[in-house]
């Protein structure tokens, strides 16, 4: 006897509910087929579903994420980086009390005190004809964050390959949920024999999904434009899957599911009342420019100085979305103009990393570089901002000959402890400071919730 099994998965979201009503209106179709043949199906979320870039998230801090997948009856969840490091310790303790979905993650847990209730490193599910599926969980190990929020991580090879065998001798068939990255996903396949990889986090698009060593790997992008479909045929008489196939399924002219269309009208609604509260009342306008410092700009960054109690700082002009008019401003126009899950971070530099860092972030092809990723959510890097750092250009370029910190010219040997977004922290975005290992990252906070304080002492 063979049997198919329907499976169906969403990743990396990113809170882009514009695209979940389309996703929920061809799912719902699928599965009403498949109930109406009495076929088996289940439906996974892979992590990032939530993203703080978006007013439901942000004013919810997840919760209504977690509706969204109660209402749409997913089986199975496991955490993204955004879920893992974006929220304040207690409210990722408690993300998932009122889940009615299994949350599976092996890699991550608390560092101080057990396991909230919805952890499960794996979880079995039985078909109704008697197949059993290992559903195993795995997420990137940010570690230099999590540890900030009381959190560990643990290397995701090591965890699998102690879950492995018992997973295995207890189950017919098993799936991966993998926000660690096609490369990854491509490195298990080798090492382990897995049916299913649902892979993500790098946000890569496999619209057929690949065989890799016997193993099916399936990738949707992000944002919700693709959600995964895999159909698996299991010969009952040999007690294991005989065929595999995925693919992503596109659902820009798909019709909108008018129920979540509704729900996410409702929690719009409740968004913006918990956003409205007044954060600043200004004397006058602050507008913004991408190309130019502004006086927005310039007390934002130095308020970022002395909050960090750093000898000097830097912030781009792009992390700024739109200025403030006169008048009252509430969190709702602090998120609106600073969306990004950036995190202020510090980082203890030579003075020889702080001049070539310098010199990068004045090239025109650096101020102009449309960033993707990194926390970053705006649409160009723009001018860097400098507190307590002043420049000395070359005549006629923007070359930069000389660098100065508290009015003193910059020692090549001497240190200094310089605050920015943790975004400029990663070498392959900022290749000068590649060997600086001194680095904190300040968590919960975000950069907006330093733009707030800056936005209150403006008069």
């Amino acid at each position: 006897m063979k049997e198919t099994l329907h499976l169906y998965f969403t990743s990396d979201l990113h809170s882009h509910f514009e695209n979940w009503p389309k996703i929920m209106h061809d799912i719902k179709e699928r599965t009403y087929k498949h109930q109406f043949d009495q076929e088996f199906y289940m439906l996974f979320d892979n992590g990032d579903h939530l993203d703080r870039s978006h007013p439901i998230t942000e004013a919810s801090l997840g919760s209504d994420n977690v509706t969204l997948l109660n209402e749409a009856k997913f089986n199975v969840a496991t955490l993204g980086n955004n879920e893992g490091i974006t929220l304040p310790s207690d409210k990722l303790y408690h993300l998932y009390d009122e889940a009615q979905f299994d949350v599976v993650c092996a890699n991550v847990e608390p560092k101080y005190e057990a396991n909230p209730k919805w952890l499960k490193p794996y979880k079995i599910y039985e078909t109704p004809s008697g197949i059993k599926i290992g559903v195993l969980g795995l997420t990137a190990p940010f570690q230099a964050f999590y540890e900030k929020l009381g959190w560990q991580t643990h290397d995701p090879f090591d965890m699998l390959k102690e879950y492995y065998n018992e997973i295995r001798k207890q189950t017919d068939v098993f799936v991966l949920l993998s926000h660690l990255g096609i490369n990854s996903d491509e490195s298990i396949a080798e090492q382990f024999d897995i049916d299913v990889i649902m892979g993500g986090h790098t946000h890569h698009l496999l619209r057929q999904g690949q065989h890799h060593f016997g193993t099916l790997i399936t990738a949707v992008g992000k944002h919700g434009y693709y959600y995964g479909a895999i159909s698996l045929t299991f010969d009952h008489q040999a007690q294991k899957v005989i065929n595999s196939d995925g693919h992503a399924v596109k659902i820009e002219n798909e019709a909108d599911d008018q129920a979540s269309l509704h729900l996410l009208q409702e929690l719009n609604d409740s968004a913006k009342s918990k956003l409205n509260r007044e954060i600043a009342n200004l004397s006058r306008p602050y507008p913004i420019n991408w190309l130019q410092e502004t006086p927005l700009m310039k007390a934002f960054v130095n308020t970022l100085r002395k909050w960090t109690k750093s000898d000097c700082a830097m912030l781009n002009s792009g992390v700024l979305l739109n200025g403030f008019e006169k008048g009252t401003v509430t969190r709702g126009d602090v998120h609106q103009s600073c969306p990004h899950p950036m995190n202020p971070c510090t980082m203890v530099l030579t003075g020889r990393e702080l001049i070539e860092t310098v010199r990068m972030f004045e090239q025109d092809r650096f101020i102009e570089f449309e960033l993707k990723g990194l926390g970053f959510r705006g649409k160009q890097i723009g001018k860097m901002v400098y507190s307590n750092i002043e420049l000395d250009y070359h005549h006629d370029t923007n070359y930069v000959e000389t660098v100065y910190v508290n009015g003193e010219k910059v020692d090549p040997h001497e240190t200094f402890t310089v605050a920015t977004a943790d975004t400029f922290s990663f070498p392959w975005l900022v290749p000068p400071i590649s060997s600086v290992k001194d680095k904190h990252y300040f968590l919960p906070e975000f950069l907006r919730d330093i733009l707030e304080e800056c936005l209150s002492t403006l008069n």
